[in-house]
């Protein structure tokens, strides 16, 4: 896999790996895994409100 970033993005990931004293590859494996389990959780979030929304509509259209 190939990343292209502009300069000043390559730049400040440099600038933040070396204040936390970690290589550029782990700053951004971590901040991949962060959004997909950011993402992830949000989609779960989604499906389960679609869920309950579904379950409860003759009550909440009642109560509107």
């Amino acid at each position: 896999m190939n990343l292209r970033l502009r300069d000043d993005q390559t730049a400040a990931l440099r600038q933040r790996a070396r204040q936390e004293g970690v290589s550029v590859h782990a700053l951004v494996l971590r901040a991949v895994d962060e959004y997909l389990t950011r993402t992830a959780h949000e989609a779960r979030v989604r499906q389960t409100s679609r869920e309950q929304a579904a379950k409860w509509s003759e009550l909440l259209a009642r109560l509107a």
